[in-house]
């Protein structure tokens, strides 16, 4: 790791593909509602498909991969399967931007998105 500027240092390249990764799975705005609609409280996947508006089957692909990469966690009740986040960062990041979003929405006069500009 080297030092920048800002004092802190550059994380190394499997930490930077690590977060590029998660960012490549919250990138899709069904599993970014799903995060958030978890960042809220735990669900069941019969929960989550009706506050998501999803069909059942893809939700629960969605909720495979955000397990998978470690986003989302489960536990059994019964024979329910409960989904919750408890990564705090993830939470954290996720109400961050959607909350900066939805601020700027409602001060923006046009409807400008971030997905209109270029990369």
């Amino acid at each position: 790791m080297t030092a920048g500027g800002d004092g802190f240092g550059d994380p190394s390249a499997e930490v930077l593909a690590d977060a590029a990764a998660a960012f490549g799975l919250l990138a899709s705005s069904a599993r970014l509602h799903i995060v958030w609609v978890l960042a809220q409280g735990e669900s069941d996947v019969t929960g989550l498909a009706e506050r998501v508006g999803g069909a059942l089957p893809a939700v629960s692909q969605h909720l495979t991969k955000l397990k998978l990469a470690g986003l989302v966690r489960s536990r059994r009740e019964g024979r329910r399967q409960v989904y919750f986040v408890d990564d705090p960062g993830v939470v954290t990041v996720v109400r961050l931007m959607v909350g900066q979003l939805t601020d700027r929405a409602a001060l923006a006069p046009g409807p400008r998105r971030i997905s209109d500009v270029g990369a």
